[in-house]
């Protein structure tokens, strides 16, 4: 895409490509942000050609240009504004299934006829040690001890909730790397749309050219004087 000068780069497009796990597996999963992006990008820089366009209507002085720009600025931005609600509303359910997905509690391997005497073996070590044995056991993926342990009452490992609760989604991240990976570039995506969206309503003010209260102003004066010229009207057709 284009690159336009007069248009702050927070919001080019091309920013989606720049997050933290972005690439061609997870692109699509993220390519609703880039869209809105684009439509904000874009759009701004219809208002920016809208205004220079009114420039050359030798009938328009400087406040009807500002109007006429003001309208048209107007009917763009509920447009962006719609696309990056769309996007982070899609976002956001995307993201939320998937940590559902991640967060789902182990029932597998927790009655293997083995489990109860990990978990006993497991229970009488100290905090730290338990940590370590778990994290070793993560590291090697040994799932029989980790579905022992994690899929079944935390008391009986020695464990808190909050901890069985954490080494759950440590786990299911391990067996699923493509959708934790899907997930964070996703957050990611809804974070930057977050952070950049705010940015639309300063640059469309600065395509314009005015402040918003300024146009305002200019509406009422014009709109005053309109309303004289029709309560003339009416008195002459008396």
């Amino acid at each position: 895409m284009s690159i336009y000068p007069l248009i702050t780069p927070s919001l080019h497009p091309d920013n989606i490509k720049h997050l933290q796990g972005y690439d061609e597996e997870t692109a699509s999963y993220v390519h609703i942000a880039a869209q809105a992006l684009s439509e904000a990008y874009e759009g701004i820089n219809d208002i920016h050609k809208a205004r220079e366009a009114s420039k050359r209507n030798p009938v328009w002085n400087e406040a009807a240009q500002l109007i006429q720009t003001d309208d048209f600025a107007n009917k763009k931005l509920l447009k962006i504004t719609k696309s990056i609600d769309s996007a982070n509303a899609n976002l956001s359910k995307s993201i939320a299934h998937i940590e559902k997905e991640l967060t789902t509690p182990l029932t597998a391997g927790a009655n293997d006829p083995v489990a109860n005497e990990i978990r006993s073996h497991v229970k009488n070590m100290n905090n730290s040690k338990r940590r370590k044995f778990i994290e070793e056991a993560q590291q090697k993926k040994d799932l029989q001890t980790l579905q022992a342990l994690l899929g079944a009452p935390s008391y009986l490992s020695g464990l808190t909730d909050i901890e069985v609760q954490h080494y759950t989604r440590q786990l299911h991240e391990i067996q699923n790397p493509a959708l934790a990976k899907r997930l964070k570039v996703m957050k990611n995506a809804a974070t930057l749309l977050g952070e950049r969206g705010g940015l639309v309503f300063k640059e469309v003010e600065k395509a314009v050219g005015k402040p918003s209260h300024v146009i305002q102003k200019l509406r009422k004066a014009k709109n005053e004087a309109e309303q004289a010229f029709i309560l003339n009207d009416q008195r002459v057709d008396l």
